[in-house]
């Protein structure tokens, strides 16, 4: 099972479809002005998003290998109990069988806990994904401002179907993400 945090910009897709329908309805005015960014390549080139990527992977790879181990535990004694069950006692062939219940309990435990609707993956999925978007929420806010923008969009989300590409404000939102992050590292 694969767990991606990013890139998914939370609600930005409905949101967007509600302003340009509301826009749709009505005459648009000479101030309004537009723009748009590409979370997608936020997500690749911004170095939060990519750091608290590789964090993920490192805990979900832990994840797989404590998965990988107690499922190793459980083929090991599913082999001994299938091979060795003829000429056990009937006492040590119970102890035997329930050991192998008890692994398989715990190994489905894990996976339940981990991988399960609302499993750890799931959360830290969510936790990472949240703290990043916020970031750039405020980013993408900023910049908005500094052009006098009305509405931006996000081209990764499928919403716009054409944008002049002098709209993109990508480069500035990454720029002003890794303006800041430069200014909580910096001296």
């Amino acid at each position: 099972m694969t767990y991606r945090a990013f890139p998914r910009f939370a609600g930005v897709a409905a949101a967007a479809a509600l302003a340009l329908l509301a826009l749709a309805a009505a005459p648009l005015r000479a101030e309004t002005r537009f723009g748009y960014i590409d979370s997608g390549r936020i997500f690749i080139e911004y170095t939060a998003a990519k750091e608290a990527q590789a964090r993920f992977d490192r805990q979900v790879q832990g994840w797989r290998d404590d998965a990988a181990e107690k499922e190793k535990l459980v083929n090991q004694l599913r082999a001994e109990v299938r091979d060795q069950s003829p000429i056990l006692s009937s006492l040590k062939r119970q102890e035997k069988e329930e050991a192998l219940q008890k692994a398989i309990s715990d190994y489905e435990r894990l996976i339940q806990e981990v991988w399960g609707p609302q499993g750890r993956a799931a959360q830290e999925n969510e936790r990472a994904t949240n703290d990043v978007v916020r970031l750039i929420r405020a980013a993408v806010e900023k910049v908005a401002g500094e052009k006098s923008l009305n509405l931006v969009l996000d081209a990764a989300s499928g919403v716009i179907i054409y944008a002049d590409k002098l709209l993109d404000v990508t480069s500035d939102v990454l720029t002003e993400l890794n303006a800041k992050a430069q200014g909580a590292t910096g001296p």
